[in-house]
């Protein structure tokens, strides 16, 4: 037992302990959970690989009450964010909504601070608050840092010296026709006396606000850092020290906070990531301006439907399942939920429109007497607007479908720009990571892997599952330039990297540009007449050896692959080409060729994944959402993934090529020597033959081959 009574016998953390690999370096927050789904622990990370992997340390490394929310906890999930203010919100947010017990701060009533002004007033005022009370006031926040907020403020009323002052205060300078002291230092204008109009101070503060929202926030920034260098250039460093600090103060009110809306934002946001198989998407449920949920599910595509047409049928699932009517659900997608984080306090009970104007009521009551916002109200199921990246398919139908369930107007748009595309992109981002885990947990589950290579093997009628699979991909540009191949090897379903290879294409006169079939055939007769040794028998030579030196007889010579990282290792079980039956049919003549017969090739073509084999005229149809049919495509996008990396390296290159090249005679080291002193092919260009002989090596004649040849364009 620790201090606080855990058990130490076992370390359950082995049962959902995540990859280092797995987890996104980037900003974010996470959630611990127990055996039944309830919240324990919300934090947040300015890097999450680098705060996550310090719960997974030993168990006497960590404190007493860590150990017991890590014994206690049954599953870890994380929300990728953009900024490290972004993460401290939505924490803030979360611990409000779940209230997990082990979290010991936000306990109080205490809120984050966020800038207010007065636009509706005849002379508006800018103050800092921690409520948001006031309906005919705008505010900007939730800032995690006053310190840096109230420095900030007092930099920005020195540029634009707007009211700060109450109303009290203010009628009072009205009256008596002296101004505050605030007037007197010049950070305030003082409308109160006269000083400024009421017009000129509007438009004033609407100045300041065009920094607060990042419309002229940039350039003031960029003023400053400009007066930074020139005073930093003229040494007066103790100026310039002051300028960077205020810089980076202000940095902190403009920057952005995709995560916290107006308090009329009611909307729900799906990112989605997918492939040919499946799709991820991830939601995130905004009401009255902050983020009160997310979920998160997994589309296996059972029919070949677009994303307009999976992202259409998601709604009609998800908020189906809201309404508890499902009649309307269709069979083209399988929808699995993979997180839910719904918490009690959020329950969608508001779901008509007089219930929902009751929510809102008490809501504005209960904003009205705390001056913060009512985090225990129940939601709306249906929200004003749903924020997809890509617009649904029967867009108009799905709007007066939702509009029904809502009681009032619902539009479906995509956006575009602002925050609500900032938080879109935090969805597509959380989406993609949760396409990434999925596959990764098949690829980490030896039962997965295992079927999906029986799969395999009995669609393609092998004896035995295909242990070591090779996969051939074709690069290149528009008329065959920088030809390319790839090969790539998966060893008991699981990627092999220092066994991949990747070749440049010759062709007969060295210079490829074949078609694509032509080169593969060229590919795989490379790769199956070297280092081609069957038979392996996995055993070491070293009792082989030692036994010839000693002078005995060896009854079995053991057999055993070259070994060398530039040699290609032993024959595989299956050969897999990206592509249909042309490709299948170039692939299995160059086996043929080769002399190799034991070894099975089929194809992936891509637009409908059917596998292809030789000799058959009709393809083999797997199970769209069969774990063989996910091994294959993981193969087949492996070595395209592969083949273009390369063919992006061997075009760069090509791009870089010099006059020089083309000339004979003149190498590497006489290009360096030649750019050295001249600097530049252009001051070549400029020079006569005399002037190469000055440099080291070059002689008359070659003089002369440089000059011709760079002169040869001008006919001279």
């Amino acid at each position: 037992m620790n201090k606080n009574g855990a058990p130490l016998l076992g370390d359950s953390r082995d049962l959902f302990r995540p990859k280092t690999s797995d987890i996104p370096a980037q900003p974010g927050v996470y959630k611990w959970r127990d055996g039944e789904g309830r919240v324990i622990y919300v934090g947040k990370a300015k890097n999450l690989r680098n705060r996550l992997t310090n719960y997974f340390q030993p168990l006497y490394q960590l404190h007493p009450r860590t150990q017991t929310m890590v014994l206690t906890a049954r599953s870890l999930e994380w929300t990728v964010v953009g900024t490290e203010l972004e993460s401290l919100t939505l924490e803030y947010t979360w611990i409000k909504e779940f209230d997990p017990r082990f979290n010991v701060v936000f306990r109080d009533d205490k809120t984050y601070p966020y800038l207010a002004i007065s636009s509706a007033e005849h002379v508006p005022r800018v103050w800092v608050t921690r409520s948001r009370k006031r309906r005919d006031t705008r505010y900007f926040g939730p800032y995690a840092k006053v310190w840096d907020l109230r420095h900030s403020l007092d930099r920005l009323l020195k540029t634009f010296p707007v009211r700060t002052c109450s109303q009290n205060v203010y009628h009072k300078a009205e009256v008596t026709r002296r101004p505050c002291l605030l007037a007197s230092i010049g950070k305030c204008s003082a409308p109160c006396v006269g000083r400024i109009s009421a017009a000129e101070h509007r438009k004033m503060c609407e100045q300041l606000v065009g920094v607060l929202t990042g419309r002229i926030g940039k350039s003031y920034i960029a003023q400053l850092t400009r007066e930074m260098k020139e005073a930093s250039a003229e040494l007066e460093f103790e100026k310039a020290a002051r300028l960077r600090d205020q810089i980076q103060m202000l940095s902190t009110v403009v920057e952005q906070n995709a995560v916290v809306f107006d308090s009329d934002v009611d909307a729900d946001f799906f990112g989605v990531e997918s492939d040919e198989l499946e799709a991820s998407v991830h939601a995130f449920y905004v009401r009255a301006g902050s983020i009160r949920g997310e979920r998160n599910w997994s589309v296996e595509r059972v029919e070949n439907v677009t994303d307009e047409e999976l992202i259409a049928d998601l709604i009609v699932q998800v908020y189906s399942e809201t309404a508890g009517d499902t009649s309307n659900v269709s069979q083209s997608t399988v929808v699995t939920e993979q997180r839910n984080a719904i918490g009690s306090t959020q329950t969608v009970t508001a779901t008509d429109a007089l219930a929902r104007a009751q929510a809102t009521r008490e809501r504005n009551e209960r904003q009205g007497q705390t001056g913060r916002a009512d985090l225990l109200a129940p939601i709306s199921p249906v929200p004003r607007e749903v924020i997809v990246p890509i617009e649904p398919a029967r867009r108009e139908e799905l709007e007066s479908w939702l509009s029904g369930l809502r009681g009032g107007a619902v539009n479906i748009r995509t956006a575009s720009r602002g925050g609500k595309k900032q938080l879109l992109d935090r969805a597509n981002d959380n989406a993609r990571q949760a396409m990434q885990r999925s596959k990764m947990s098949r690829i980490s589950d030896m039962g997965a892997r295992t079927t999906a290579m029986n799969d395999v093997a009995k669609a393609l009628g092998l004896e035995q599952a295909p242990l070591r699979i090779e996969c051939y991909d074709i690069s290149n540009t528009v008329g065959g330039a920088f030809q390319v191949a790839s090969m790539v090897v998966f060893e008991d379903a699981i990627a092999k990297k220092s066994e991949y290879r990747r070749f440049a294409i010759r062709g007969a006169d060295g210079q490829g540009a074949l078609d694509d079939l032509s080169a593969l055939y060229e590919t795989l007769t490379r790769r199956f007449r070297h280092g081609n040794i069957a038979g392996d028998s996995g055993e070491s030579m070293d009792n082989e050896r030692r036994a010839s030196e000693q002078g005995e007889q060896v009854e079995k010579p053991s057999v055993q692959q070259n070994v060398d990282r530039h040699h290609f290792a032993y024959k595989p079980n299956l050969v897999v080409v990206d592509g249909g039956k042309p490709q299948v049919m170039a692939a299995a003549k160059a086996l043929e060729d080769c002399g190799v017969d034991d070894v099975v090739v089929c194809g992936l073509a891509k637009r409908l994944e059917e596998v292809w084999v030789p000799d058959d005229d009709y393809p083999i149809i797997l199970k769209r959402q069969s774990e063989g049919m996910y091994l294959l495509q993981r193969v087949r996008d492996e070595s395209h993934r592969f083949a273009i990396t390369y063919h992006r390296q061997t075009r760069r290159k090509g791009a870089l090529r010099s006059a020089l090249d083309d000339i004979p005679g003149v190498g590497e080291a006489y290009q360096k020597r030649l750019l050295n002193h001249f600097g530049s092919v252009r001051a070549m260009r400029e020079a006569n033959a005399e002037d190469f002989e000055q440099v080291k090596g070059v002689g008359k004649a070659k003089a002369e081959a440089i000059y011709q040849a760079l002169h040869a364009r001008d006919g001279q």
